[in-house]
């Protein structure tokens, strides 16, 4: 157990099963003592959830790290739920594969914390979430019954769609044994056109103007100033003023189309200063996004989001925005002042995001921060009672993760 599981996890002791019949024992033999399970990964996303109600089980599933099956031609992967996202990219590799997610810490992170915690980066433009590559799974509910969803092939479409159920739940309808996988192939090149731009509104302009280009970038992301230049990858300064980030993948021949359209899109544009990056650095510079660390994201629809984000920049000026601009998702890293009261700012923040009809959750709870569950997540919504009859089913016990979740 690490210090810093530890400091996020009241763990009375942990164990690691070598394998999914160990990992049913475990669950089973807890919820006869009705002892709370924490399930474990990586530990990347400690910090991702409520304060956990007791002392309890810490269930890793480091051990649990096999390939079961890769049918490299039919395009899809079953492994178990410990292996890491770095180690799953290397195995893929190796047949000219991948899974185009971005995962911060990929040498840590594994297979089944992606899929309980729902953890994306900015190209979730262009390849959606891991939601969307997920065809089958295997689990252990708080019983300690092992379950299955979905099948190892792509065209499975019977019963109820259980392996979507459990994406973000972090582990409270139960402990992810193995996943199915689609995979993707290997793209030929990547590209990646960064903007300095003198503000919010010349952003918004050529995002505008990006809803009506031939070019289909895989990501679309804005910065503002407050990252700070201390940060960026391969010497890329910050002259205090707002970056449009935009990226391709494709053959050379696509990419090398798209990214000439859309610096002749912007050639009259307000951009001070447009730079490419190759395919390593930008698979650097997605893989910098995807590590920033955020205190907090709402979600709203993508033409809402630079409302939002002067709204942001009102109650906490000193806030660093990250937005992925295509989907509408923004991540606030408050300044230390906000940070240390905040309570306070998500009183005045949560009434803001609701006039964008949207969402905010707390990403990055520090210890000792006293947050409650309504804090974390929001006040609660008109289908938590089906979610609740949901959990229900899955942990009558209410042992799995508990206090961490919505419910």
């Amino acid at each position: 157990m690490t210090c810093a599981t530890a400091e996020y996890l009241p763990l009375r002791t942990t164990a690691a099963p070598p394998d999914e019949a160990a990992l049913a024992e475990a669950v089973r033999r807890a919820g006869a003592e009705r002892c709370p399970v924490y399930p474990l990964g990586g530990g990347t996303r400690l910090h991702y959830g409520a304060p956990p109600e007791a002392p309890g089980l810490g269930l890793a599933t480091a051990a649990m790290d096999r390939v079961l099956d890769h049918a490299a031609d039919d395009m899809t992967i079953t492994v178990e739920a410990g292996m890491t996202i770095a180690r799953l990219a290397k195995v893929l590799a190796a047949r000219d594969q991948r899974l185009p997610i971005d995962a911060p810490q990929p040498d840590r992170a594994t297979i089944g914390g992606l899929v309980a915690t729902n953890t994306f980066g900015p190209r979730r433009f262009g390849h959606r979430t891991v939601r969307d590559y997920l065809i089958g799974l295997r689990a252990v509910d708080g019983r300690g019954e092992v379950f299955a969803g979905g099948g190892r092939v792509v065209k499975n479409a019977a019963g109820y769609d259980v392996p979507r159920l459990l994406v973000g739940t972090l582990g409270t309808l139960g402990v992810i044994a193995q996943v199915s996988l689609m995979v993707r192939p290997v793209a030929e090149t990547a590209a990646l056109l960064v903007a300095k731009l003198p503000g919010l509104d010349a952003a918004d302009c050529l995002l505008a103007g990006l809803a009506h280009s031939a070019a289909r970038p895989v990501s679309i992301d804005v910065l503002n100033a407050g990252w700070g230049s201390d940060a960026a990858p391969a010497g890329e300064g910050d002259d205090g003023n707002v970056r449009l980030l935009v990226g391709f993948e494709g053959s050379r021949t696509e990419v090398a189309w798209m990214v000439d359209r859309l610096r002749g899109e912007w050639q009259d544009s307000s951009a001070r200063e447009v730079t490419l990056l190759d395919t390593a650095e930008s698979a650097a510079m997605w893989q910098w996004i995807a590590e920033l660390p955020a205190h907090l994201q709402a979600n709203v629809l993508p033409g809402r989001a630079g409302a939002l984000l002067r709204a942001v920049a009102e109650i906490d000026p000193g806030c660093a925005l990250a937005v992925h601009a295509g989907d509408g998702v923004v991540k606030m890293r408050l300044s230390d002042e906000a940070a240390g009261d905040l309570p306070a700012v998500l009183a005045k923040l949560r009434p803001v995001v609701r006039q964008f009809d949207g969402s905010l959750v707390v990403l990055d709870a520090p210890p000792g921060s006293r947050l409650t569950r309504d804090d974390v997540w929001g006040p609660p919504r008109a289908v938590h009672p089906i979610m609740r009859a949901i959990k229900e089913r899955f942990d009558p016990e209410g042992i799995l993760n508990p206090g961490r979740w919505v419910l």
